[in-house]
């Protein structure tokens, strides 16, 4: 009876989270609520496949979808999304030293505190996804670049852990990231650049 439940969360959650990030690769604001649903159920979803990194990562998620959620907003009432930015150098090398930080300290601490499986990948994956959530937020194009790497490392854990609803979801959020990434370059109306 578990396992059907689960089932059934699982076709849920990759059904509000595809459509949300196809929204979000289209930059429509009416990708966020779609975002916050499908966050919370796939955070009951790792709960109970201890995958604690993952839970931890989507409960945040929340928080991060409500703020993209205000800041493509913008100042005012029109359905028109701020412009995207190009993260500089140093922005970049940020991001990169706050994963590589982040995916060591809570691996380590996954695999000495808990009974977590494949802790580093789990650490690396919640790592990168608040990174790239961050992004997707600030509406910096790189966002989809980080997406798609995360992406790639989920889809084989998955497969390992037998989340294969949740598998199928990541090769289709690394298909609309691909398309996102393409999406947003070209159409760009106003370069900002992040220094």
């Amino acid at each position: 009876m578990k396992a059907k439940m689960n089932d059934t969360l699982e076709i849920f959650a990759t059904l509000t989270g595809i459509i949300a990030v196809f929204l979000q690769a289209r930059e429509k604001i009416t990708a966020w609520p779609f975002a916050i649903i499908s966050v919370i159920v796939l955070a009951y979803i790792f709960y109970s496949s201890r995958l604690y990194s993952d839970f931890g990562l989507h409960l945040i998620y929340i928080l991060l979808n409500i703020y993209g959620w205000i800041l493509w907003r913008g100042k005012g009432n029109n359905n028109k999304v701020v412009p995207t930015q190009i993260m500089g150098v140093k922005s970049m090398a940020i991001a990169v030293v706050t994963i590589t930080i982040s995916t060591i300290t809570i691996g380590f601490l996954m695999h000495k505190y808990t009974d977590a499986e494949l802790f580093y990948f789990d650490a690396f994956t919640t790592s990168g996804s608040l990174v790239a959530q961050y992004l997707l937020a600030k509406k910096y194009l790189q966002n989809w670049l980080l997406w798609i790497i995360v992406d790639l490392v989920a889809i084989p854990m998955y497969l390992y852990k037998g989340l294969y609803y949740v598998s199928f979801l990541f090769v289709t959020y690394l298909i609309i990231c691909s398309y996102g990434y393409l999406s947003w370059k070209k159409g760009m109306d106003t370069l900002v650049v992040d220094k």
